[in-house]
């Protein structure tokens, strides 16, 4: 089978005008992608119903969301050890646009797009990470943690956003009347990745908040990026419902995850794990779910990586969901018959805390295709599994103490194992939920017992007091 093409960078230009000097790899002209109706995908059937990724549409005719869909066929003339090459030559380099963790994989992301028009802060390629400590404590011996918090703005929305506004970035060259801004409603992290991409490549955003629902971080980003930020006396479903309408009416661009193509980048997180672990499926994935689009898009990668030969089976995943906002929990525990929206309560997951999910029947195919699991967790389980994770090292946001506290209920009841390999995904920094941190260990949480807070202790400046309150804390040195 054909090789991977060895590349030499050019000097004296700039990474992207060298790139549009650079032959293509082999192949390229072959590779394809298009919008088709989720439906589609569900039933496995094909429908002549299809689109062009350069057309404005995020629905399908019958209402229904649309799934970009690749040649696979094209794909597959090259075997598991091209791509195995070609991935693993692209990690780490200054190489436009493939020093990105996401279009490291552009053939299997947006494969016609131009590399002069994409736009990239070379997100990705974040740390896998063994959790040895964490690991012990719950018996186990091969736990990772996936911090795809350790991003530009400091969440995984990144590697979506960066697909499409890349996508946006083209179609306002090419159609310019149709694109005149980008917008989004959010619960903070998709509204900061907007923000940044767009200001990256001079796009006008605007983003519609849930007014006092959202961390001062969170807000603070798209504002420092010269976006539009829209604080409405609503949540984020109220907000959503809103944009939709806006974008329907204008030529505002719909960023949220109705819109197919940031899947398509968030997908190649879950690559990135089979590529950290030398292309070895790990037993599990825990991912925290709120609208739902994650789950789907790790399921995406992992099957479009089974389907090419580069893997041999899937992972069973786990969709790990805060109680106050458990639509997903209380489908599943019902076999997924008659799922119903919830109106989502207050949770310090507030990136998740999403009562009526767009991606619901995306996840759903994707957790019946792993034979997947529901969990939930409270507020208090949630902050103290955080809490705890921290005590080894981490620094958790309380979307991942969601996730970490699911996995804890799964290993309590044997689901899994102790020498199951175990990835759990951490969706944000714990930066910038440093306010629920503060409020837990300042125990100053309403109704939780905040059993691990470690408050800062107030001594005077005397010797004595100091080694006082150190033997206090330090038995060994009484």
């Amino acid at each position: 089978m054909r090789g991977p093409m060895r590349l030499q960078a050019a000097a004296g230009e700039s990474i992207r005008e060298e790139a549009s000097h650079r032959e293509p790899p082999a192949g390229s002209d072959t590779f394809s992608a298009k919008y088709v109706p989720f439906e589609d995908v569900r039933s496995q059937t094909a429908s002549p119903e299809e689109y062009s990724l350069d057309q404005v549409i995020y629905r399908a005719n019958d209402g229904g969301l649309l799934d970009v869909q690749h040649d696979m066929n094209a794909l597959k003339e090259y075997d598991a050890t091209y791509w195995r090459k070609l991935f693993d030559s692209r990690i780490g380099t200054t190489r436009w646009p493939y020093g990105s963790g996401v279009w490291s994989k552009k053939e299997l992301v947006l494969p016609g797009i131009s590399s002069d028009d994409i736009v990239s802060m070379f997100e990705g390629n974040s740390n896998l990470f063994w959790a040895e400590r964490f690991g012990k404590e719950l018996g186990m011996s091969d736990l990772w943690v996936k911090q795809c918090g350790n991003s530009h703005t400091g969440s995984f929305k990144d590697l979506g956003m960066t697909v499409l506004v890349s996508q946006v970035n083209r179609l306002r060259k090419i159609k310019p009347e149709l694109v005149q801004a980008v917008g989004c409603a959010s619960t903070g992290d998709t509204s900061a990745a907007l923000s940044a991409y767009c200001a990256a490549a001079g796009i006008p955003s605007i983003v519609f908040l849930p007014a006092d629902k959202i961390s001062l971080a969170q807000l603070v980003q798209p504002i420092a990026n010269g976006a539009l930020v829209l604080s409405i006396d609503t949540d984020f479903d109220g907000c959503m419902r809103l944009i939709r309408d806006v974008t329907a009416q204008s030529p505002i661009y719909l960023a949220n995850s109705m819109n197919s193509l940031r899947l398509e980048g968030q997908k190649t997180a879950a690559i990135e794990i089979l590529q950290q672990f030398n292309w070895q499926v790990p037993d599990w994935v825990i991912i925290p779910g709120g609208n739902l689009g994650n789950i789907y898009a790790f399921y995406k990668g992992f099957k479009m990586c089974m389907e090419l030969g580069l893997v041999d089976k899937l992972p069973r995943l786990v969709c790990a969901q805060a109680q106050n906002a458990n639509p997903l929990y209380l489908a599943y525990k019902n076999g997924y018959d008659n799922f119903q929206p919830v109106k989502a309560q207050s949770t310090f997951a507030s990136a998740i805390q999403i009562g009526d999910p767009v991606s619901i029947d995306r996840a759903v195919l994707a957790l019946k295709a792993t034979d997947g699991i529901v969990e939930e967790a409270s507020e208090e389980e949630l902050m103290d599994a955080a809490a705890r994770a921290d005590l080894t090292g981490m620094f958790n946001c309380p979307h991942t103490g969601v996730a970490l506290s699911a996995l804890t209920k799964l290993r309590e009841r044997g689901v899994i194992a102790p020498s199951d390999r175990t990835v759990v995904v951490s969706t944000a920094h714990g930066l910038k939920f440093a306010q629920s941190k503060v409020a837990y260990h300042s125990k100053a949480v309403e109704g939780m017992d905040c059993k691990l807070a470690n408050p800062p202790v107030q001594v005077k400046e005397d010797l004595g007091a100091v080694m006082d309150a150190i033997s206090q804390k330090f038995s060994s040195m009484r």
